[in-house]
């Protein structure tokens, strides 16, 4: 039976829930990491948080080291905790324990919890630890124990190529959150394969940090490398707007739950949710694009 906050019976976005393990989650969810920033209004984030769950947004993505995120969670969206799922990452900066050890996840699980101020935790990923990481039963043991105490409902893993292949090879987790995106397909296979085991997916920078803004190139490598695989696919000579068509060929992969936008305005967020409503793009669409991909991008890697 999959459970959900009631706002899963009757919300603002167009689209139904989709099942990530015992979840149920609206396709678009929201990644905090940019309200985290201090230096961001916190009347105005707090109002940000709600009115995304006004609009029917039902998952919260945070990480320890997202700044003031978890705190501007747990402050403002406390009181609507039965309405929200609440995801975070661990594996890093717990005083008195050293990174990647079972410690530092168990106490990362703990510190998480308060920073939320919540009881438990609906998804808790590793967060983008290597393979030779991953690979020790120790990081996963303690995260796969919390799940059993109660703590955390669904044990995760955040991260792509060998290492995302090697968490859904592994059959121990019950998500992963991993970039896909019309300019970077690299983890496509890997997703399909998660899928296959009933892993919940969710998709990150599916905007490939929205490249379409910039007039020139960008001077950050992977801003870089998303600006020019974009003009290279001709992908604003599709006759859709950059945002839909970047956010309706993600949540097009059939392995997708959810898709991550990360935005600190209000703006962004609507644009966001109006495209997600659309759902996926037409299947003439997503064939041109693939069709000039084996043109111009047949070979890309990974961005990183």
């Amino acid at each position: 039976m999959l459970v959900g906050p009631p706002s899963c019976q009757g919300s603002d976005m167009a689209l139904a829930a989709r099942p990530y393990g015992p979840l149920s989650v609206y396709p678009l969810a929201f990644g905090a990491g940019h309200i985290g920033d201090p230096a961001l209004d916190d009347a105005a984030m707090g109002a940000l948080l709600n009115h995304a769950v006004d609009r029917g947004v039902n998952l919260f993505d945070t990480a320890l080291s997202y700044g003031l995120s978890e705190d501007r969670i747990r402050r403002h969206l406390g009181p609507r905790r039965n309405e929200i799922l609440l995801s975070t990452k661990v594996g890093y900066g717990v005083p008195g324990h050293a990174d990647w050890t079972p410690g530092c996840i168990a106490a990362g699980i703990d510190q998480a919890l308060g920073n939320l101020g919540v009881e438990h935790l609906d998804i808790v990923h590793l967060h983008s630890c290597p393979t030779e990481v991953l690979a020790n039963d120790g990081v996963i043991e303690p995260l796969l124990m919390a799940v059993e105490a109660g703590k955390v409902r669904v044990a995760a893993y955040s991260g792509d190529n060998d290492a995302l292949g090697w968490a859904v090879a592994s059959k121990r987790f019950g998500g992963v959150q991993a970039s896909f995106n019309v300019v970077d397909t690299a983890n496509a296979e890997t997703l399909y394969r998660a899928a296959d085991l009933g892993i919940g997916v969710l998709v990150k920078r599916p905007l490939a940090n929205a490249v379409w803004r910039f007039d020139s190139e960008p001077e950050a490598p992977d801003q870089r490398a998303y600006w020019t695989r974009w003009r290279a696919l001709g992908a604003s000579d599709f006759g859709i707007a950059p945002e839909a068509l970047a956010i309706r060929f993600a949540l097009g992969h059939p392995a997708a739950t959810a898709c991550l936008i990360g935005t600190s305005k209000p703006a962004n967020l609507e644009r966001a949710i109006d495209a997600a409503s659309l759902g996926p793009l037409p299947d003439d669409v997503v064939a041109a694009i693939e069709a000039r991909r084996q043109t111009v991008g047949a070979g890309w890697p990974a961005i990183i």
